[in-house]
């Protein structure tokens, strides 16, 4: 049995990077809904999102082979818990966006060392045991929150706003996909780069939408922009569900 039908994690192809950008998004909006729409605070918000990420990554787990539709719950969930967690951070405990970002940073580093350590690889086409997708789930929950604090550091700190931010990362990804096409660097590399800037981009772009227009943003609020979010997710993850069935069937 070859490593594709065992594993447990979807192949990365263009699909992949739409669904993917459109949970970070509504990772941002939806986490910001709770926390500040409904006043919940973070980390009242990072607890609530943490245990709901738990539960399925529980489900997940237990299934042991690959569902678009758990897999991308569990995956919007990663990115609405570090939403949260990153906002809790950066402002509750006062780290502010920079140093927040590098503590995240090094942290991706450890998990990723450690998972290559214990699996002799990283790379997310090849996640066949249990031990690997949890290290494979740690990682990108810490890169969803590193990625949110890159896109606050970009749009505040540096004065570029939510466009500004979301287009530079927007040109800088687009750089990744000539890299991925053109050059020989590794890509697993490439991957990971272009998997935590796709959250700040999601982040900033969600953030344009969302915030008044006196900050820069479109002040489309939080619960219209989530529910067309939303609508993406189950349009493009019903499409992905029907895909993998046929890929099934015809094996």
């Amino acid at each position: 049995m070859s490593s594709v039908i065992l594993n447990r994690v979807p192949i990365i192809i263009f699909s992949y990077w739409i669904i993917k950008i459109a949970a970070t998004t509504l990772g941002e909006t939806g986490a910001d809904y709770f926390s500040m729409t409904m006043n919940l605070g973070y980390a009242t918000a990072s607890v609530i999102f943490m245990a709901v990420f738990l539960v399925f990554l529980g489900i997940k787990l237990t299934i042991k082979k690959y569902d678009p539709i758990i897999y991308w719950l569990v995956f919007t969930s990663t990115s609405i818990v570090g939403t949260a967690i990153c906002d809790f951070m950066d402002r509750t405990l006062g780290l502010g966006y920079a140093l927040g970002s590098a503590v995240l940073f090094i942290s991706l580093l450890v998990v990723l060392a450690l998972w290559y350590y214990k699996e002799r690889s990283i790379s997310v086409e090849n996640v066949t045991t249990a031990r690997a997708e949890v290290f494979y789930w740690i990682a990108f929950l810490i890169a969803n929150t590193l990625g949110t604090a890159i896109g606050d550091y970009l749009a505040d700190d540096l004065g570029l706003g939510f466009a500004g931010g979301a287009s530079l990362i927007g040109g800088l990804l687009i750089v990744i996909t000539g890299m991925h096409y053109y050059t020989k660097i590794s890509p697993v590399v490439l991957f990971w780069f272009a998997f935590v800037l796709t959250r700040p981009f999601g982040a900033t772009f969600g953030d344009f939408l969302t915030k008044p227009t006196e900050k820069g943003g479109l002040d489309l609020g939080t619960i219209g922009a989530s529910v067309f979010f939303i609508i993406i997710l189950v349009i493009f993850v019903f499409m992905e569900h029907r895909a993998h069935q046929k890929r099934r069937s015809l094996r």
